[in-house]
């Protein structure tokens, strides 16, 4: 092997890496992060989850806000159990 190979290697080796480094650079800027960042800039949305609740590994309670109504739903197994609406106010 003379000079030459190995300054051609080293020269394949470096642009190699070089390549890895720049997918890697566009990964972090353009990956999923940046779809869901892109997504998130929406503001029409009518459905939102305000907050969650874990009560065991089969169920969990949800607040729901759908066109500034808030419900509170529980969910198990995958499957709504209940859909619980606010209490009207008395007249």
């Amino acid at each position: 092997m003379n000079f030459a190979d190995f300054v051609r290697a080293a020269f394949a080796l470096a642009l190699t890496l070089g390549l890895v480094g720049l997918a890697a650079v566009a990964l972090r800027r353009y990956g999923p992060d940046a779809m869901a960042r892109m997504a998130m800039k929406r503001k029409d949305r009518r459905l939102r989850i305000v907050e969650t609740l874990v009560l065991d590994p089969a169920r969990r309670l949800l607040i729901v806000d759908c066109d500034g109504v808030e419900r509170l739903i529980l969910l198990g197994d995958g499957h709504l159990l209940a859909d619980l609406a606010k209490p009207k106010a008395p007249r």
